[in-house]
Parts: C-alpha cells; structure tokens; sequence
C-alpha cells in the first residue's frame, strides 16, 4: 500500500509523508494519543481559536525539517537519506511523552520526570517495536550524534520545534505578530564545522523572531488569564491527589485515578510496563471527565474550583515585580475563609501564589544562535555591532503573581 500520503495542513498547505516509516511511527496508538492533547492546554479561555493540538504541531515540525534538510542539501551538506530520515522521526517524536494538557499538568502526573525523559523512553520503545529503525533518530534526539547540526535542528534555540509552535500557535491564536518568519530563517541555515549557523543576511530575521517568541511568551503563553486557569487546574489536581492519598473517594478514570494515587519515578516508569501501558492511555479526555464529575463532590475546596473552571470564573490575578509579603497573603486566605465559610486551612487552597518568568535568547549558553559574517568568522548573533535589541532580549523578565476567587472582592 502507498504509505507516501499527502496531509491539508491550514498553516503550510499540503505536506507529505516522506516515507514508510514516518508512516508508521503516525499511525502508531503512541503518536494518535496526541490528537487528544491540547497544543496550548487552557489558552482557549482567552484565544477561543486554539484548539490545536500536539499531533497538529508534531506534523508541522516534521515538515519544517524536511524544508531544512533540502535547503542544507541544496548548499553542498552531505545529507544521506537515513540521516534525512532519521531527524525527521526525532522531531516527529520529540514531543510523544506529553502529558494531559501539555505543559500545565506535567509536575502533577509523574514525580519530577519531564515530558522529553518520557518522550525518549517512549522512542526507544517504538525503536524495539521496529527492529531498531530508530537508532539514529534517538542518537540525534540525545545529541550523542557525530554531527551536531542534526540535534541542533530538534532541540536548539532556533530549531524546528519552535519554529512552528510559534508559526502555528500565533495562526490558531489570531495573534499575527508572533509569526516569526520561518521561511527566511530556513533559507539562511547552513552548515560550518557540522554546527548549525545562519548567513549573516538573517541577522534582522533572527532579531525578529527573537522578538516574536518574546511577545507571544507574554501575550499567549504567559497571559495572566492563561497563567490563573492553569494554576487552577494544577491545584484541582494537587487537591484531588491529596484527598486520594487521604483515602477519600474521588471518582476519575482508572488511568487517572492510578497516577493521583502514587508517585511515580522515573526508574518505575521506565521498569513497570504496566504503568507505560496507562501513561499512553492519559490524555485530555481523562482530565476533562474528572472535573465535571468533581463539580458535585462533597469536599468544599474540589467542588468550587472544578465548577469555577467548567464555568470560565477564574480567579482574579494580580502580577508584580516583586513577591506579595506575607501579611498581604494572609489578608486574602482570611477574607476567603469569612467569604466562603472555610477553614484556614481549606481557605489557603483557594489563594495561588507565584511567579513567572521568560527570557526570549539565552546569549551566555553553550547553544546559541550562530551567524557566519561574510569574511567566514562564526559569532553569536548577540556580539553583532548593530543589534542591541538582541541583548536586550536576553534579560530575563520575571513577574509575581497571586490569585484568588473574585468573590472576596
């Protein structure tokens, strides 16, 4: 059967599926449980448009490898046809191991275990699974790879991961300034002792993606409405396992119920396949079945948050540059107490408090933007005369928050 299928997609056109085994790794149970995950998690209570999801962004992220790959080729870098395939299974599997509405609940599912630790466990399960055909795709996802421009292009500060979240989530979001000009940058990559660089004519298109991925951190990822229906779910889960692991009745999947009942490591994750078998059965759905099902528990705390959040009345938030002093934190737990007829202690899992913070380049890392200036020398795009904008957007911003019910008001 041909598996060289052709996909719509609204932000680039028609795409395809270079080859059998991107085929494959597609229709896999692992990578479908991504189309019942949320690219941006709860950023719909603010941008009604995006509804994407995982599995959208993963296909677009393959395609800007395979536009990479040709422009590499195209300029003389040596790419042979397993190479070419085996970066485009890595950043079609980069992002496997999330979990239920992406980034939001990803500390409330496993005990200090990241997305891209379970992502790699995931591949090299599916590398068992096809007789070792990812071998080198999980070598350029580790970076362990002899040439390092193929891990650059998955995992970087300019790589294909980011190029389309911030192509397809400024589409689906509405918000066109934080388009970050894929298509230029892409044409400018090249390649200088197997490191990724850009020409230095794209030092202008660098600076404006830098800035996009500023503005959309701050007006999509990190909006303060965003940021209060995210903790909000974060403390529903953290309330529920904790009236769980009380012994309370909490109804919610089989799945879901599993992982609010323990605490699961790393090393359990990747020895009990039992508890693979139920992480890859996690998705939205579960999360979503569990508030409105806790909407009508009896505990005071779970009721009120789960039907606040199915209702869209979030909490109030308030940001500022520095922490809220103590005195000022027992003021809003008291007035939530008086107001809803609470402890002090049911009252403080009402009251959120915290900070954020987003810094669009990292200029002192060890992977950073490199440009090759005309006389052949490779500098960082931050050392260029002209653009200090540039190191200006290397400052790290970071903003408090605290939130609580706009009731008390």
């Amino acid at each position: 059967m041909n598996k060289k299928k052709i996909f719509n997609d609204p932000v680039y056109g028609f795409v395809t599926i270079p080859t059998e085994l991107l085929f494959d790794l597609i229709e896999h149970s692992y990578f479908q449980r991504l189309r019942r995950i949320q690219q941006l998690g709860l950023t719909m209570f603010v941008y009604p448009g995006a509804l994407h999801t995982r599995f959208h962004h993963a296909l677009g992220a393959m395609h800007l490898m395979s536009l990479a790959l040709r422009t590499l080729k195209d300029k003389g870098i040596p790419i042979s046809a397993r190479e070419g395939e085996a970066a485009q299974a890595a950043i079609l599997l980069h992002d496997i191991g999330h979990g239920p509405l992406s980034h939001a609940l990803e500390r409330s599912i496993f005990h200090d275990v990241h997305h891209e630790e379970i992502s790699l466990h995931l591949m090299q399960k599916l590398n068992a699974e096809f007789g070792g055909a990812l071998d080198l795709a999980i070598a350029i996802f580790k970076g362990t790879y002899h040439r390092p421009f193929f891990h650059q292009l998955v995992s970087s500060q300019l790589d294909m991961d980011r190029l389309d979240y911030l192509n397809r989530d400024s589409f689906y979001t509405g918000v066109q300034e934080g388009r970050p000009g894929a298509d230029r940058l892409i044409k400018m990559l090249t390649v200088v002792d197997e490191r990724l660089v850009l020409e230095e004519k794209a030092v202008y298109s660098i600076e404006n993606f830098l800035v996009s991925r500023r503005l959309m951190y701050w007006q999509v990822y990190l909006h303060k409405t965003v940021t209060s229906a995210e903790q909000m779910v974060i403390r529903i889960m953290e309330h529920a396992r904790n009236l769980v692991r009380a012994g309370v009745e909490v109804p919610a999947s089989p799945n879901l119920h599993f992982f609010l009942s323990r605490n699961i490591t790393q090393q359990e994750f990747e020895q009990d396949e039992r508890i693979l078998r139920r992480f890859t059965r996690l998705d939205d759905t579960d999360v979503w079945s569990a508030v409105k099902l806790w909407a009508d528990h009896p505990d005071k705390v779970l009721n009120f948050l789960a039907q606040s959040l199915l209702d869209r009345r979030l909490f109030k938030i308030t940001l500022q540059s520095q922490s809220f002093d103590d005195d000022f934190q027992v003021g809003i737990v008291e007035l939530i107490a008086e107001r809803f007829g609470l402890n002090h202690q049911e009252a403080a899992q009402l009251m959120i408090a915290g900070r954020i913070s987003n810094n669009a380049y990292d200029a002192d890392g060890q992977d950073t933007i490199d440009v090759l200036t005309k006389r052949g020398r490779v500098v960082n795009v931050a050392e260029a005369s002209d653009l200090p904008n540039i190191k200006a957007l290397g400052q790290r911003v970071e903003k408090h928050y605290i939130c609580y019910p706009k009731e008390i008001l």
